[in-house]
């Protein structure tokens, strides 16, 4: 049997060799940290504390502003600062609880963990609430909202993205070698939400140990099994993945849960573990520091609310002054106007480059040359959408099906003229659906 995958797509250089072999270490923090308020999709976080006030590791310090929202935790002891603007790791200001680190740790405590087969349905999504899980794979949208659909007896797939397709970025490998219950014991969480529903693994096959440790650790577990895909950059998009695995496919109109299918990724299911069977809230996460400016790259399980300076920093620092700062991967992630912006829920890597290989590329007249059709796995023409655009033509793109882009940046890779296709396209499909909401 062929691995799974989808039509188009492209092989960029991964980049892994950088950090995959670099086991996870944990990082302390320094300096001061700083908790955005919006770390996901939805409202902002409410703040629960005030300049002056002692927290705990673990307190939850922002209440979920919405239905549509997560929590804030504090991940140190320390005495808050206050209410400051910070950068984000996209570069935008964002309201931010900065919390003086006392260095010692001290813990919360937590309502003590129930055996799983005793929690009804409603205390498991409550605990995956209360905790600020999110997806943090880059999405960040709340995972308690993820898994209430309104049916979820029609729920045929839970599908754990262990694809991680951005290059560079090998955070999800190191945790699926290192942490291979831990993801597994989530994925069965997830299932006792979903009587119907299969859970499957679905991994590239770039990746053969972790495919092999994750097969042996499913081996008696009788709901779930590993499928292996085809490597190729974007097999983690959750459109792509989905129709790998299971030949159904959805549309901009449509949720996963519409297909009967719910995708997490590898930290969030590995988070969902620690909140409902160790009663803990979500504050660390892994973090790959890469790139060919970095003197020793590594993975770090980091406290959030850290700086990014500070990972650099025990990467080793620059081996030169970087032109290109990335947060995330090179397809789909932000250049970052500053370093010192703290870690979110939703930070997978920092990637620091010796050139600016974008801005060296100056850009020409399309050639027609349909490259860009070829590679774009939603089967759309970028080339025109771009131009439709560039000439805020929002009907025209509309009707050309311009909602439909993942903004995978498949067709900028591949373009001959160096057409900032993605960034075009990715621009007015914000304002078509913004508008369109408004409607």
């Amino acid at each position: 049997m062929g691995f799974l995958t989808f039509k188009g797509g492209i092989h960029p250089d991964d980049g892994k060799r950088f950090s995959k072999d670099q086991p996870i270490q944990t990082l302390m923090p320094k300096g001061d940290l700083a908790y955005p308020l919006s770390q996901h999709i939805g409202a902002p976080a409410n703040p629960l504390v005030k300049k002056g006030d002692h927290v705990l590791k673990g307190q939850m310090i922002a209440a979920a502003g919405g239905f549509v929202s997560a929590p804030v935790h504090a991940s140190v002891s320390g005495t808050v600062k206050g209410l400051e603007q910070r950068f984000s790791p996209a570069g935008t200001k964002v309201e931010c609880i900065v919390i003086e680190n006392d260095g010692e740790y001290q813990e919360a405590e937590y309502e003590p963990a129930k055996p799983l087969e005793e929690m009804s349905r409603e205390e498991l999504l409550e605990k995956i609430g209360n905790a600020g899980i999110v997806g943090m794979g880059g999405a960040g949208f709340p995972t308690r909202v993820k898994l209430s659909p309104k049916e979820p007896e029609k729920i045929d797939y839970i599908i754990a993205n262990c694809a991680e397709c951005e290059p560079y970025i090998t955070a999800d490998y190191r945790r699926m070698l290192e942490n291979t219950e831990e993801l597994v014991s989530g994925m069965r969480v997830v299932l006792s939400l979903f009587p119907n529903a299969e859970g499957i693994f679905a991994v590239e096959d770039n990746k053969k140990d972790c495919i092999e440790k994750l097969k042996a650790a499913v081996e008696s577990e009788s709901r779930m099994r590993v499928e292996t895909l085809v490597t190729k950059y974007p097999q983690g998009a959750e459109r792509q993945l989905i129709y790998a695995v299971t030949k159904r496919a959805i549309n901009s109109s449509m949720l996963p849960a519409d297909a009967g299918c719910i995708v997490d990724n590898v930290e969030t299911l590995i988070g969902i573990h620690y909140a409902v069977i160790k009663g803990r809230p979500l504050t660390e996460r892994v973090v790959t520091v890469s790139g060919d400016d970095i003197a020793a790259p590594g993975n770090f399980r980091v406290p959030l609310g850290i700086s990014h300076q500070e990972l650099i920093d025990a990467a080793g620092g620059f081996v030169l002054q970087p032109q290109k700062l990335i947060s995330g991967g090179p397809m789909m992630g932000f250049a970052m106007v500053t370093a010192d912006a703290p870690v979110t829920k939703t930070s997978s890597s920092i990637l620091a480059f010796k050139e600016d290989v974008v801005a060296k590329s100056p850009e020409t007249a399309c050639i027609n040359c349909a490259r860009c059709v070829d590679v774009c796995p939603s089967r759309i023409i970028p080339s025109r959408l771009a131009d439709l655009a560039l000439r805020h033509d929002e009907d025209g793109f509309v009707a050309m099906n311009g909602l439909e882009c993942v903004e995978c940046g498949s067709c900028s890779y591949v373009c001959p003229a160096k057409r900032p296709l993605k960034q075009a396209i990715g621009s007015m499909r914000k304002t078509a659906l913004a508008n369109k909401r408004k409607k």
